[in-house]
């Protein structure tokens, strides 16, 4: 498939910059795939289209304030984000306006409650230069990465949503708005987006209209926004995200396939973790990191109905979508959320594949 095909026209006021006022006001487009129908609903009315039965799938992961700051000797301030932590305890890091930090070089964390102040008792040697922005950084001190970002952390917003310096500082809205209502376990550096618009009173509908809730993880990675650069899709190289499955909630999403009830995936991710880990048209539990790459052609062995954001053009996210409802009919889509000016990406309207 030529990259090509993914592309389409988005002004960029269609970005959307906040969440809607409350969880569950954003506007659902409904695409049925067998007709090609589109209906313009909002997203309290999914309850319309889902049934008693259904197992719905969410990924639970929590996203890190893993956004931070550190600051040289020199004065300088470098935009961080935090990785993952190695076996050896080092931090892998992307960081920005890093073009003269050096091997060996000490730098202490900055605090954004204190304009950025150094944090003398935090510093960090620059163990390795990983090229393309990448760093392996040694903390001098005992305290793990969870209580660190959560003190000195910021909410990690994708590029295309901007925020001011004060902005950034409060970090109020999005500490709360850029995660999920059901999160739990710590890891993720980027929220998976369908399950933002789920309230605490829309789960309580779940639950009277008899749909079950399968729970998976996935901890979404700083790949999920790295767009596809190769001129044909299948050459992209997939990204691996660390996931978990355990046994009661295999057991119920199995029932529901035995059942013959369908599987509904809230978010690419959850669709990602179920392909990873079908087998004879079961789920198995498990863990581990999955590259899986979902492009159009692929034949779909677990997930009937998907819920699901806009995403960006020329991204592995879209192609799993065109791969679920076909590109024609997902572009065609694409161009009506448009036409009406639904609001995209992170914190933009969903989508309902039927």
């Amino acid at each position: 498939m030529d990259t090509n095909q993914l592309d389409y026209h988005l002004p960029a006021y269609l970005i959307a910059q906040e969440p809607a006022a409350r969880r569950g006001q954003s506007r659902l487009l409904v695409l049925t795939r067998d007709s090609g129908q589109i209906e313009h609903r909002y997203f309290s009315d999914s309850m319309d289209y889902l049934r008693a039965g259904d197992c719905l799938v969410i990924n639970t992961s929590r996203v890190i304030p893993a956004r931070f700051y550190l600051r040289r000797q020199t004065g300088g301030l470098v935009e961080g984000l935090f990785l993952r932590e190695t076996e050896e305890g080092l931090w892998q890091v992307m960081l920005k306006n890093a073009g003269r930090l050096q091997i060996s070089e000490i730098v202490n964390l900055a605090d954004p409650n204190r304009q950025f102040q150094s944090v003398p008792e935090l510093s960090f040697k620059m163990a390795e230069n990983l090229q393309q922005g990448k760093w392996m950084i040694e903390a001098k001190f005992r305290r793990g990465f969870l209580d660190i970002l959560n003190q000195y952390g910021i909410t990690p917003l994708p590029p295309y949503i901007h925020r001011t310096r004060e902005d950034i500082v409060q970090d109020k809205i999005d500490r709360d708005r850029y995660q999920t209502v059901y999160a739990q376990t710590a890891g993720s550096v980027a929220a998976p987006t369908a399950g933002l618009h789920f309230s605490e009173e829309l789960l309580e509908a779940l639950e009277v209209k008899y749909i079950q809730v399968a729970r998976l993880m996935l901890h979404v990675g700083l790949g999920t926004f790295k767009p596809i650069t190769t001129e044909r899709v299948e050459d992209h190289q997939m990204h691996a995200e660390y996931y978990q499955l355990d046994e009661e909630n295999a057991a119920l999403i199995n029932q529901a396939i035995q059942d013959h009830r369908r599987i509904v995936a809230v978010g690419t991710t959850s669709v990602r973790t179920l392909e990873t880990l079908a087998e004879n048209n079961r789920v198995r539990p498990g863990s581990g990191w999955t590259n899986v790459f979902i492009t159009p052609g692929y034949r779909f062995r677990i997930v009937n109905t998907l819920i699901t954001n806009f995403h960006l053009p020329r991204t592995s996210l879209l192609a799993l979508v065109c791969a679920f409802a076909g590109t024609e009919s997902t572009l065609k889509a694409y161009q009506q959320a448009v036409k009406h000016q639904y609001r995209f990406y992170s914190y933009g309207d969903a989508m309902l594949i039927l």
